[in-house]
């Protein structure tokens, strides 16, 4: 099937919209130590903030269900202006309130407007053809990375530490003219069929959403085994402390270009089923690797080259294949995925220190028993749409 222009309009622009909520959402990582100088932050405050915005995130789903409940375009709106406002409360505040309602508003905005987005691509866009498009629009994640992280150090550099914010401001104000201008409006009764808690009762009576829901916590929790310790193990193993920051992070943001390119590539071709379970042996295979390669800077940068890579082939696969579990509650689908995605980061960011004490080869041989775990959960995972 080919793609209208229309649908190619719409693509392109909303990767681009995603790719500015992704830079707000990715921004206070890489630039946590200039905000918290310029805030007044402290480390353990700032710590406890993002505990808060993971809550935030796992809850999400009571809000984002509304792209079943009030229409994809309304989800999409409601989403950029929760994260627009974020933006410029933390110009009008900059303080660490300021920050907090920041990372709450940005994280319910991204919660809203991604499962909707998701859920549109997946009314309008066959099934063996979405792939292809949301494997498109994950290129957002990346791309804030490469064009984002530089703009925002390009902008705090020469104009000043908000300024980012504000440019993020202006720019979510674009995305809601061309949301309003590019997707066709909400049909008045096409999503008040069903309210909120029966969308939900749905999903918790389906086996299969059920099950597809356990793999994308599986699979984020086995990332974080690793993502939140691997800076450490390079640290103490090779005393490259800028290189954990700087070699690894880019390394990271390659592979994660590669991983969403290789979905749209090859998801369709064999079957997003396939390919989640094509990524799920690879991550398998990868995190056992991972230890064995370490002995070196240079093995140590393959391996966890090869991990995320596999890892974003798998979750990229997996977005496309929860959009046809339970056509007639996508929406709310979609958002659980993405608490199901914050509560497997969170779970894996808990128990990751514990067991990196036993030496890093423990947090590796864990991620592979939980990514072994989520191969048997997609047993269990049918589609329901295959057109």
């Amino acid at each position: 099937m080919e793609l209208s222009r229309k649908t190619w309009l719409q693509i392109s622009s909303t990767t681009l919209i995603r790719t500015v909520t992704n830079i707000g959402f990715r921004l206070v990582f890489p630039f946590q130590p200039i905000l918290m100088e310029g805030l007044g932050i402290s480390l353990v405050t700032i710590t406890r903030m993002y505990a808060g915005q993971s809550l935030v995130g796992i809850i999400s789903p009571l809000l984002a269900s509304l792209a079943d409940t009030r229409g994809r375009r309304t989800g999409m709106l409601s989403g950029l202006i929760l994260f627009s406002l974020g933006t410029l409360l933390i110009s009008l505040i900059p303080n660490r309130w300021g920050f907090l309602l920041y990372l709450i508003l940005s994280m319910l905005g991204k919660a809203i407007f991604d499962p909707s987005l998701q859920a549109y691509f997946g009314d309008t866009i066959p099934f063996k053809r979405r792939g292809f498009v949301l494997g498109i629009t994950e290129t957002s994640w990346s791309l804030s990375f490469f064009l984002g992280m530089p703009l925002v150090g390009f902008l705090m550099e020469r104009v000043g530490l908000l300024s980012p914010f504000l440019f993020l401001t202006i720019l979510s104000v674009i995305s809601i003219l061309v949301i309003l201008v590019l997707i066709p409006p909400d049909k008045g009764t096409e999503y008040k069929t069903l309210s909120i808690s029966e969308n939900f009762g749905l999903v918790l009576r389906s086996g299969t959403a059920l099950a597809g829901l356990g793999v994308m916590l599986l699979i984020c929790t086995a990332n974080q085994l690793v993502n939140v310790v691997f800076g450490v193990w390079l640290n103490q193993s090779f005393g490259l402390r800028i290189a954990a920051l700087g070699g690894a992070s880019a390394l990271i943001g390659i592979a994660e270009l590669l991983g969403e390119g290789g979905v749209s590539a090859l998801a369709d071709r064999i079957g997003t089923r396939k390919a989640v379970a094509y990524g799920l042996v690879g991550s398998v295979f990868s995190s056992l690797l991972l230890p064995l390669v370490g002995g070196s800077a240079i093995g140590a940068y393959v391996g966890l080259f090869l991990f995320y890579l596999t890892f974003e082939f798998t979750i990229v696969s997996l977005i496309p294949l929860m959009t046809g579990v339970l056509p007639k509650a996508r929406g709310t689908v979609m958002a659980l995925s993405i608490a199901s995605a914050n509560l497997g980061r969170g779970l894996g960011s808990w128990i990751a220190a514990p067991i990196f004490l036993g030496g890093f080869w423990m947090n590796a041989l864990a991620a592979a028993v939980v990514n072994l775990l989520a191969i048997l959960v997609l047993g269990y995972v049918v589609v329901k749409e295959d057109h």
